[in-house]
Parts: C-alpha cells; sequence; structure tokens
C-alpha cells in the first residue's frame, strides 16, 4: 500500500512544481491558473504559502506518496473559513480521496477547524465523494471573476 505524507513545499525542488503546474491537465479545473510557470513563478508561489503557515500556523503541504511529490494541498484561511484545496499530477489523481481521508483525519483532531470548506469550479461534476463525507452544498461564490460552487464539511461534533 502506498504510504502518504504531507511535508513543506519549501522542502520540494521548485523545478518539480514549476513543472507540475505548468501540467496542461490541471488547466480545466483550475479556473484562476494563468499563464506558464517557471522556477521564479514557483519560488514565489512556494513563498506566498510559507508565508501563510507563519501568519496562520496552517496552510498548504506538499504531498508525498511512498516519498514522492505528487501534489500540493491542505488547508488555507479564507475569512473564518478553513478551506481545503488539492492539486495533484494527474499520475496520482486516483490517490484524491486517501489524501482527502488523510487530511479530513488531521482537520478532525485540530480544534483550530471547526469546518471545512471545499471551493470547487463547475467542471468539477463528479461530486459524490464530497456527498458520502457529508459536506453540503452552501451557494456558489465569485473569486477573481471565477465561479466556484461551495461546500462545507462539518469536522467538530456539535
Amino acid at each position: 500500500m502506498i504510504k502518504i505524507t504531507f511535508s513543506r513545499l519549501a522542502k520540494i525542488p521548485v523545478e518539480d512544481i514549476a513543472a507540475h503546474m505548468s501540467d496542461p491537465a490541471l488547466a480545466p479545473h483550475m479556473p484562476l491558473l494563468q499563464g506558464t510557470w517557471d522556477k521564479q513563478r514557483a519560488v514565489d508561489f512556494v513563498a506566498m504559502k510559507e508565508a501563510r503557515w507563519a501568519q496562520d500556523g496552517l496552510g498548504h503541504w506538499a504531498i508525498l506518496a511512498d516519498g514522492v511529490y505528487v501534489g500540493w494541498g491542505g488547508f488555507q484561511l479564507e475569512e473564518e473559513d478553513w478551506d481545503f484545496g488539492l492539486v495533484l499530477k494527474p499520475s496520482a489523481f486516483g490517490l484524491g480521496r486517501r489524501i482527502t481521508d488523510h487530511a479530513m483525519a488531521f482537520a478532525r483532531s485540530n480544534a483550530r477547524i471547526p469546518s471545512v470548506t471545499f471551493l470547487l469550479p463547475p467542471t468539477r461534476t463528479k461530486l459524490g465523494a464530497l456527498a458520502r463525507m457529508g459536506a453540503e452544498f452552501e451557494g456558489e461564490v465569485t473569486l477573481d471573476g471565477a465561479l466556484f460552487r461551495k461546500y462545507r464539511l462539518v469536522t467538530i461534533a456539535p
């Protein structure tokens, strides 16, 4: 069985992140993904994500499968909500549910995270996993001119 672990993005070679984010298979489901990614853009991205860790005490991780970088994801504070995002390499798309389950176990053990939001573009039509997890649709939101569907999963029992 593949072992999933989380690490800091700063530990991943920026060339790996730039190559990952340049993969054209990502664009259809990432309406905010603009332009090409080079080494400098990856450096800036990692710095931005590390700043969120410093500011909020939590952020996005590098995701490893058997020690190999397969993507990034985690929690980012958006106003009062902890939003969960996951961006995998196409070769790791099949690991999404396992990675999400691992992250949600983390959220449930963290009193700072009473619920998690998921912002999904309208292109994401396979939503059964969210329903099985117990996430509920809250409505549509627009971010930087892009439409997203917002779902919420309560992680702490009342």
